[in-house]
Formats: C-alpha cells, sequence, structure tokens
C-alpha cells in the first residue's frame, strides 16, 4: 500500500484495488505548489467535514476522474451530488464495506460548514481497513474520550493524527491520542500551512520517539510504504 503526502490533510493512498484520495486542499496551498492537481488520479475521495482547507480541490480533480466517488456524511455528499460528483453517504457510527475494503466513520470534536458558511453536516474521521491494514484518519479534532473505543474495536496499524494546535489538538494532545488508540505509528497532518499551526519538526518527533512511539511528518509530495 501506497501513500503520498499533498500537504496539509490530503493524502493519496494506493491499495490493490482502489485510489483513495482524503480532503484535497492542494492549489491554495502555498507549500504545494509543486504538485500538479490536474494530474491526481482517485477513485475515491474521502471528506472529513467541509471546511475550505478540506474540500478547495474536489470539484477540479472529480472533473478530471469522472467516476471517483465521494464518501463523508450526508449533507457533504448531497452538496457535490447536486455539482454531478456522484457519493456514497454516511454518519457517525456507520460501517460500509467497499470493493478496495471497509470504512467506518467516527467521532470528531470540531465544527463544519461549506465555504460558504452553510451547514455541512457532523465533523468526522475514519477508520480504514484495507489490504491487510487498518488505517484511522481523524480528520480536524480535539482531544476526545471517543477515541478509546477505537482501541477496543481495532487493532490500529496507523493514525494519521493532527499536529498543529489552534485549530485542533496540538502535539501534547496528539500523543495522548496516539495512546488512547493504541498505535505507535502516526502520520501527522494538519501543521505548518498557516502561520499559526506551525510545529517544531525535531521537537514533535522526539516527544512521540520518547514514548516509544515513531512520528512520520512526511514532506510534500513524498511517498512511502505502509
Amino acid at each position: 500500500m501506497e501513500l503520498t503526502y499533498f500537504g496539509h490533510s490530503c493524502f493519496l493512498l494506493s491499495t490493490s484495488k482502489a485510489r483513495i484520495l482524503f480532503d484535497p486542499f492542494i492549489s491554495p496551498n502555498p507549500l504545494a505548489k509543486q504538485i500538479d492537481v490536474d494530474a491526481i488520479e482517485a477513485d475515491y475521495i474521502l471528506l472529513s467535514h467541509g471546511h475550505v482547507d478540506h474540500v478547495t480541490d474536489v470539484e477540479r480533480i472529480a472533473q478530471k476522474n469522472p467516476k471517483v466517488k465521494i464518501i463523508s456524511n450526508y449533507e457533504i455528499v448531497s452538496h457535490f451530488e447536486k455539482k454531478g460528483i456522484e457519493g456514497h453517504p454516511m454518519n457517525l457510527g456507520g460501517q460500509w464495506c467497499f470493493d478496495f475494503g471497509t470504512v467506518k466513520m467516527v467521532h470528531a470534536q470540531h465544527s463544519s460548514s461549506f465555504p460558504d458558511g452553510s451547514y455541512a453536516g457532523c465533523p468526522a474521521g475514519f477508520v480504514l481497513q484495507a489490504d491487510g491494514l487498518t488505517l484511522y484518519y481523524a480528520g480536524d479534532t480535539s482531544l476526545t474520550y471517543d477515541m478509546k473505543l477505537l482501541a477496543e474495536e481495532f487493532a490500529l496499524d496507523y493514525a494519521f493524527l493532527p499536529l498543529g494546535d489552534n485549530f485542533t489538538m496540538g502535539i501534547k494532545d496528539a500523543l495522548t491520542a496516539s495512546k488512547w488508540v493504541n498505535s505507535n505509528k502516526i502520520i501527522g497532518m494538519h501543521y505548518d500551512t498557516f502561520p499559526l499551526i506551525k510545529i517544531d519538526h525535531e521537537k514533535s518527533s522526539q516527544s512521540f520517539l520518547k514514548e516509544g512511539k515513531e512520528l512520520l511528518l512526511l514532506t510534500i509530495g513524498q511517498k512511502t510504504q505502509l
């Protein structure tokens, strides 16, 4: 399974059966100016919530990938279906088996609205199971006790956690979250894009290392095998 990082909270997960894109916010991000958005190929787009820094490039990518399907909450899927983009609606606690594996929509503590200010449903995270791996994509969230439930239900191989603080968890809470979900391999997201969410990479990595955990801070455009 190959993972490509496109900056902020956007990743492309290439499984044996599908290419799955998370929260595409690329073209407005000056740190990702080298990424050719129109060259991205995706079969599914998972959207954690409706904020501009998670949905900006959905329509642009869908134009280049006319068979792409959005997986998100009912409100977000309905919003993009009106724009001619097919979707699979879900809601918190729901799970569905797709051709690539299963997705369960789990709780995230945040806010959610579309760029025009309209209601975008409840924010969410996802637990994805594919190719023998179980991944937790937290979305934008604060630290919440609901994360402990994930460790009871799943054996997580990787946890994608926001690190930037101010709008989401910071490093300290993300480290606690990694313990609560019982994952030793953490992939950082939602950091550095704006001045308010810049982090100290070395200090952050060391704080996880001291707890016997690996924090992966991928460079934009980097590919890695999971």
